[in-house]
């Protein structure tokens, strides 16, 4: 049998072969639509200047934001999710999980930590030994936790997460943008090839082929990325989608929306300028993320307005921010804990008109 550490290298090599034949592909494109169409085909001079200019715009594009996803490398949970070594010993001997999540929950108090596992318990890695951070998931092909990991895709053969989400989209994007070029400028040649109207020579066969295939990526590549489009503008990963996050009051898929804008920005950032190049500019660490509680739970403030006597009063619930969003919004300091508190405050108007707020909460 042969040792483990040979049968690992063979996995990785056999995980770059969708990665080569995706290569492959792109390079016989390259030559197909440059070479065979552009120069052989093609009578017009000026027809020639505008398609090679417009292609190698969308091909560099293309092949950098590829690149980027591939090579960047998935970013990890930091040191201070790590259990210290005195607590980390305590819990590998440890036989009883109420034991352990005693040891998880102290370990945890001075974490920004507002999901948990479906049972209620704290979210911890035994293969990397570390408390998982929101929205990090560990993932087996990559044999790491990953902080905002959306999922493992084999054709980078690289951990789609917080590091390198951006990259993916638009790897999409202007591989979908490539291939409909490609489909659009080739189509007339395509007909006049199937029709004989030119010659048969040895440009046919890639003019041929290359709308094919052209146009089969574009029908994959659309499909997957009008998803992760819907995915970004209701700001979850694809493992999300799927099962929804679970906080201290239960499970909420829309639980890191923060409306259609600022979930655009949580993944490309705030300056627009950067929005279409391959450059990090996500929002955040990947650590922790502001969050919004949708459901109604005790712990969402509830605004009481008591007008005039001879008004009929009304109740109008506030925006359902959580302690998270507040802290990370704001720019404020991570709060650790929810303290119990109670104000109520009378402001008078110039009409003697009393409104009384009054803020409840509790953790």
């Amino acid at each position: 049998m042969a040792p483990t550490h040979v049968l690992r290298c063979c996995q990785r090599g056999l995980a770059w072969i969708p990665v080569i034949f995706i290569a492959l592909v792109v390079c016989w494109s390259y030559y197909a639509y440059v070479v065979e169409l552009c120069i052989f085909t093609i009578p017009s001079i000026g027809e020639q200047i505008v398609y090679l200019i417009f292609f190698h715009l969308s091909f560099i594009m293309f092949v950098w934001s590829y690149w980027k996803t591939i090579f960047t490398k998935p970013a990890n949970p930091s040191k201070e999710f790590c259990l210290p070594k005195a607590e980390k010993e305590r819990y590998e001997k440890e036989e009883r999980p109420e034991s352990q999540q005693e040891i998880l929950w102290r370990a945890a108090t001075s974490l920004p930590l507002y999901t948990r596992t479906g049972a209620g318990a704290i979210r911890y890695c035994d293969r990397c030994q570390v408390i998982k951070p929101d929205r990090c998931h560990h993932c087996s092909a990559c044999d790491m936790c990953v902080l905002k990991m959306d999922h493992h895709c084999p054709w980078v053969n690289n951990c789609v997460g917080f590091s390198n989400y951006k990259f993916f989209i638009l790897f999409l994007a202007y591989s979908l943008v490539y291939c409909l070029f490609i489909a659009a400028t080739v189509l007339q040649y395509f007909i006049k090839f199937w029709t004989n109207e030119l010659p048969d020579t040895h440009a046919k066969f890639h003019v041929l082929f290359l709308f094919f295939v052209a146009a089969m990526f574009c029908i994959s590549i659309l499909s997957l990325f009008s998803y992760h489009l819907w995915l970004v503008g209701k700001n979850r990963s694809t493992i999300e989608a799927f099962r929804a996050p679970v906080f201290r009051t239960g499970s909420d898929k829309n639980g890191f929306s923060l409306g259609f804008r600022k979930n655009i920005a949580q993944v490309f950032g705030d300056q627009k300028k950067y929005w279409l190049l391959p450059i990090f500019t996500s929002q955040g660490d990947g650590l922790t993320f502001p969050t919004r509680l949708v459901n109604a739970d005790i712990e969402q403030a509830t605004v009481t307005l008591q007008p005039e006597p001879d008004k009929s009063a009304a109740e109008v619930p506030s925006s359902p921010l959580s302690d998270s969003q507040n802290r990370l919004l704001s720019n404020d300091q991570h709060a650790n804990n929810v303290e119990d508190h109670l104000a109520n405050n009378t402001l008078k108007s110039a009409e003697s008109e009393t409104i009384t707020i009054s803020m409840e909460s509790e953790s």
